[in-house]
């Protein structure tokens, strides 16, 4: 019979089941063994859990290594991280990631889409405060002293090879294979916006060879390194005549 054809009577309601039998037994020997043995509990704050080397808590970053891509920024699901403008002495005044950990959900996405390595992740989950703007970690409050295993690495197959049966596995800050930025020549008016925003230098304008017909200058386009290039996409977003695009590798 199934359920939605049973039906129900008074009589029903004073069958014996056992259901409370049942509960019973179960919390009486979850009793006897606590009785018994030590609670699975930890005396938290006094007691802590060994956490695993690649246990995901709050990001962190190592200054040094970053080079204001803003990859990170992008990547965010939550969109909890912004880039602002700080001072640093070597470098003058240059972007730098900040990180509202309030809305932090702690997926290190950040740390893995990171060129560099510069974002990691750290062991540190105790955030709690008494105000929402502690919450708000600035470069500086973000730093987090280095340890192996903190970076977030991966490798990745291309879907040309797998169909061809040989894939082969890339580290994801291989300088060979990753995607690539294409320019369309025509469209190109040699502003150089894209050289002058490109973090790693990747990005030299060069004669073309031809001359422009207004001030009878040499006509500039940008030859991309992509040996340099991390395809963070800032030339393509600061572009005002869309020349350029990125091209995934396949």
């Amino acid at each position: 019979m199934r359920l939605e054809e049973r039906t129900y009577d008074k009589a029903d309601h004073l069958r014996p089941t056992g259901y409370i039998w049942k509960s019973l037994k179960v919390t009486f020997k979850v009793l006897w063994r606590c009785t018994k043995n030590r609670p699975n509990t930890v005396l938290y704050p006094w007691e802590r859990l060994v956490y695993p080397d690649n246990y995901r808590g709050r990001p962190g970053i190592i200054l040094e290594k970053c080079i204001g891509c803003g990859k990170c920024a992008k990547i965010c699901p939550n969109q909890c991280i912004e880039m602002i403008p700080i001072e640093i002495p070597e470098l003058g005044k240059v972007k730098r990631p900040q990180v509202n950990v309030g809305r932090c959900m702690m997926c290190g996405n950040c740390a893995e889409d990171c060129p560099t390595n510069a974002m990691i992740v750290t062991p540190e989950f105790e955030l709690a405060t008494y105000n929402r703007m502690d919450m708000m970690y600035d470069p500086f409050k973000l730093q987090y002293s280095y340890k192996p295993g903190y970076e977030v690495n991966w490798g990745f197959a291309l879907p040309s090879e797998m169909k061809a049966g040989g894939a082969k596995i890339y580290a994801k800050n291989d300088p060979l294979v990753h995607d690539t930025i294409v320019l369309e020549g025509p469209k190109c008016i040699s502003c150089m916006r894209c050289a002058k925003v490109c973090p790693t230098k990747a990005i030299e304008m060069v004669e073309t060879g031809e001359l422009n017909p207004k001030n009878k200058k040499p006509i500039k386009h940008p030859k991309i390194d992509d040996s340099k290039c991390v395809v963070c996409e800032q030339c393509v977003e600061v572009c005002p005549k869309s020349a350029l695009s990125v091209k995934e590798v396949l």
